[in-house]
């Protein structure tokens, strides 16, 4: 049976890259909403095996009828214990609806570029020691109660968690393409100005470096977060 799952984006352009491209190749179909664009959210995840709450410029912190909606919203999945990852901004929000604080640094140091991050003992099964990932964001949250963390990094300590058996976050983004990489150097390109960030010919040698065992990383996870897809379900 096809797995039907829920996208969330936050801007008109944005698109969720690899990680519908992986789903896809899965036999998933996407549901791609975006709230900040009027979109509503589903009342149940009845319809939908899954979902996915992508980045964006904005913060988890900003009073904005959307991003309370979708905060809110995470209690459905939560609830009803169907798959939920949160990328970027999609685990802060999913860190503050559950108690935890998203914060920026006191010196507004930054990750902005290839950056390498380490398992802790209860992510050993999903990441490397270390693994470079890419990052583009100026906040990162704190543990809630009741997660557990499976990846560590420097500047930001929590870099990816779980909460119940499969509501995940990540703080960095295994759905870049070469294109969304391009489109972000060029269009986001302050960002590179801010402490900590890396300047674009660094972002461009990491992805030569990293982005094969990222990519890899992506399958492998999306097989551990989504097990029951439909190329599974077809083999039955």
């Amino acid at each position: 049976m096809t797995q039907r799952v829920l996208i969330v984006l936050h801007r008109e352009r944005s698109n969720p890259g690899r990680v519908a491209q992986e789903l896809r190749r899965r036999g998933c179909t996407l549901d791609i909403r975006r709230p900040a664009l009027g979109d509503p959210l589903p009342e149940t995840m009845e319809s939908h095996d899954a979902a996915i709450i992508f980045g964006g410029p904005m913060s988890a912190n900003d009073d904005l009828p959307f991003i309370h909606a979708e905060m809110d919203w995470i209690s459905v999945p939560l609830r009803e214990e169907k798959p939920y990852l949160g990328i970027c901004l999609g685990a802060q929000l999913l860190a503050k609806s559950l108690g935890a604080r998203v914060y920026g640094r006191a010196d507004e140091r930054c990750e902005v570029g290839y950056f390498p991050i380490r398992p802790t003992a209860d992510g050993t099964h999903l990441f490397d020691d270390p693994q470079y990932v890419y990052q583009w964001h100026r906040e990162g949250f704190e543990l809630p109660d009741g997660a557990v963390q499976l990846a560590e990094g420097d500047d930001f300590p929590v870099q990816a968690m779980r909460y119940g058996k499969s509501a995940y976050g990540i703080q960095f983004h295994p759905e870049h393409t070469a294109l969304m990489m391009h489109a972000w150097l060029l269009m986001a390109r302050q960002r590179l100005t801010q402490p900590g960030a890396q300047p674009a010919h660094e972002h461009r040698a990491g992805r030569a470096l990293h982005d094969a065992r990222l990519r890899g990383w992506l399958s492998r996870f999306l097989d551990h977060w989504l097990p029951q897809n439909a190329a599974q379900a077809n083999a039955r």
